[in-house]
């Protein structure tokens, strides 16, 4: 292999464990971090959330989360110029995936949420049916979020063993 293809084959291995880290966490608010906070009184589900909405902005979340969607755009816009040779397909799928699935997504869709519920008073009438709202709706999106995040993840292992 050569300088250019250790780069992508080394990048595609990052974006193969960036999107197994994201899936990872975000499986976890699916499966169990949710249903724990809706068992809460919505006071302190919300407040909980609201924490949690601002730990995650940190550095290491970032990089892992924003690193992995740039390092799949570099790897989409590479496979677009050698699609038909063996690894491009997958690494095009899972980029798109990861993109869009995932980042977009959260961008798009949890992100808003996020701020809406940052914006209530825990305690009040109006975070209440904020929070029943947020539940519903911002669990549709951590799914498609989970499903797109963990197929990226099995595009970019096909990918690798193509190489």
């Amino acid at each position: 292999m050569d300088l250019i293809g250790n780069f992508l084959f080394g990048l595609t291995f990052a974006s193969a464990l960036g999107s197994g880290l994201v899936a990872g966490l975000f499986f976890a608010f699916s499966t169990f971090v949710m249903a724990a906070l809706a068992r809460l009184p919505a006071d302190q589900g919300i407040a909980a959330m609201q924490s949690i909405n601002i730990t995650v902005l940190n550095p290491l979340f970032s990089l892992v989360f924003m690193g992995t969607a740039l390092a799949s755009v570099i790897l989409a816009v590479y496979s677009i110029f050698k699609l038909g040779t063996t690894p491009t397909t997958y690494l095009l799928v899972g980029s798109a995936l990861y993109v869009v699935g995932s980042f977009l997504v959260t961008v798009v869709c949890n992100v808003p949420l996020n701020d809406a519920l940052a914006a209530v008073d825990p305690s009040s009438a109006e975070g209440t049916r904020v929070w029943t709202q947020y539940l519903s709706q911002w669990m549709v999106w951590n799914h498609v979020r989970t499903i797109a995040s963990l197929a990226a993840l099995a595009s970019f292992i096909i990918a690798l063993r193509k190489w």
